[in-house]
């Protein structure tokens, strides 16, 4: 695969899983959870998916266990929405250097989420 489809499929793969993970899933250890990246391995198999968990050292262990026991679903997810041969193999890990640098970002999508769900309450 070329650099240029891979930092594309990279993409998508991280707004795919960022909309999935912040929007679709109701686990409650995944509530503080940011998508911040994806890298794509050069043959599609494996990606490697960056998030950024809120909280301390238990909520950020709690929310990678949520997030490992979801894997498959969230491969399957994957494959349906996008069109690859293959969906990568997901492996999480936190992204520890994102985290001053995304705080807005994460409080911005944090109070869309909040305010999707409050207006389908109504």
């Amino acid at each position: 695969m070329d650099e240029r489809r891979s930092r594309r499929v990279s993409e998508a793969v991280r707004e795919e899983l960022a909309g999935i993970i912040g929007f679709e899933m109701d686990d409650p250890r995944l509530a503080g959870v940011t998508v911040t990246g994806a890298e794509v391995s050069s043959d599609s198999r494996h990606a490697r998916v960056k998030v950024l968990a809120e909280g301390g050292p238990v909520e950020q262990k709690q929310a990678l266990a949520a997030l490992d026991h979801a894997r498959h679903y969230l491969r399957r997810e994957l494959a349906s929405r996008l069109s690859l041969r293959m969906a990568p193999e997901l492996h999480f890990e936190l992204d520890r250097w994102a985290g001053a640098d995304n705080r807005i970002e994460i409080l911005l999508k944090r109070a869309k989420k909040t305010r999707g769900r409050n207006e389908n309450e109504v």
